[in-house]
């Protein structure tokens, strides 16, 4: 076991930080506030090679792993200015691709995902099923060689600056008649696709929408990989995605015990800086424990990933994302209370985060069913649902 990260991704966070600071949280929040998308750090990074670290060298990325991705995306965030859709347009679906796709889809895709060109979003939750995979009502079904897509989705990242979606349906089995899980790329401007915003109350440039999918025509090869292959493919991207959603977490938190360290430096009342007192130092010290605890157990789960034992990654990346999301979540309010009545002001920009780490409780799995996971796999208790 080795608990140094290798001096390549020392060196990569070390570069990606540095492009952080020149942008950091008051673009991220300027740009949220005005409507605007983070087009310019989006394609710097992707110039620079930053997006596309995991992609295989023959694509022209990185050659890196899942653990290289999230080093970036966790550095981003610790600067304060988070891409959301790393989670999943490099991560998922990047990965599925790499590890599922055909040859022809690899050659379209991987290189415009290695240099950032272009941004693919995943479709998998919907109104009455959630991310519930065999419940799922969205299908596909064949006509000659084409495909025919119906269904609906929901709370859909990154829909108006994508080029196309990855959605997740279901197709009747030939032999059974059942249905089982399918991917299929659309282009978000095919015929049949529209997507409406939801209103959040989350201040963040990338905006959520409700997908509905009425006989959308695809061809053959929208498919993506095998149709037998379709539950390997979804849980190939579905850890990737736990483990870049801890990562995201931990530099939120990361951010915010940064904030409030500086702050209870220099902030003097009476005689000394108020990190001199107990009261306002030990939750900030907890808070710091508890954000390396998590970011150990991400770093762990990315290298399972990456040693390709993805039952032992499931668990660990599980694991990641409910502890980084209770670490980011308890950062933020320690940050806030220590800076009292500022910490709710816009120009400390700490209160805008509540809302923003109290959604890594939810997204991309919620921590019940977190619990549910380890209580069931970890633990060998009765399934509860």
């Amino acid at each position: 076991m080795n608990f140094v990260e290798s001096e390549e991704r020392q060196a990569l966070r070390a570069a990606v930080a540095d492009l952080a600071r020149r942008y950091g949280a008051e673009y991220m929040s300027r740009k949220a506030r005005a409507g605007e998308k983070t087009t310019e750090l989006w394609e710097e990074a992707g110039k620079l090679g930053y997006l596309g670290v995991n992609v295989p060298e023959e694509y022209g990325g990185g050659g890196g792993d899942i653990g290289d991705l999230a080093a970036v995306l966790e550095e981003l965030c610790a600067a304060g200015c988070g891409l959301l859709l790393m989670v999943v347009s490099p991560a998922i679906c990047a990965t599925i691709i790499t590890r599922f796709g055909t040859d022809d889809q690899k050659r379209h895709w991987l290189p415009k995902f290695a240099d950032g060109s272009i941004r693919m979003v995943f479709a998998i939750t919907e109104p009455d099923a959630g991310s519930n995979a065999h419940k799922l009502t969205t299908t596909g079904r064949r006509d000659g060689d084409e495909w025919i897509l119906s269904g609906r989705k929901v709370f859909i990242s990154g829909m108006d600056e994508a080029d196309a979606v990855m959605v997740v349906g279901r197709t009747e089995d030939a032999k059974t008649g059942r249905l089982k899980p399918a991917l299929w790329i659309v282009p978000t401007d095919a015929p049949g696709l529209e997507f409406t915003p939801i209103e959040m109350d989350i201040i963040s440039p990338d905006r959520q929408f409700m997908v509905f999918l009425d006989d959308v025509r695809l061809p053959g090869d929208a498919l993506v990989g095998s149709e037998d292959a379709a539950l390997l493919q979804l849980f190939a991207g579905l850890n990737p995605e736990r483990i870049m959603a801890a990562s995201m977490a931990v530099g939120m938190a990361r951010y915010a015990l940064g904030k409030a360290v500086d702050y209870a430096k220099t902030r003097t009342v009476w005689k000394e800086p108020i990190g001199a007192h107990q009261g306002v130092a030990h939750p900030l010290a907890i808070a710091k424990i508890e954000t390396e605890l998590a970011k150990l157990m991400t770093q762990k789960a990315a290298a399972l990933y990456a040693a390709g034992d993805d039952i032992a990654a499931g668990e660990a990346a599980n694991m990641a994302k409910y502890a980084a999301a209770e670490a980011s979540v308890k950062a933020v309010d320690a940050a806030i209370q220590v800076h009292g009545g500022n910490g709710m002001t816009a120009e400390y920009g700490l209160a805008a985060m509540v809302t923003a780490v109290r959604a890594n409780r939810i997204a991309p799995v919620s921590r019940e069913m977190i619990l549910n996971f380890v209580a069931q796999n970890s633990l060998g208790l009765p399934k509860s649902y």
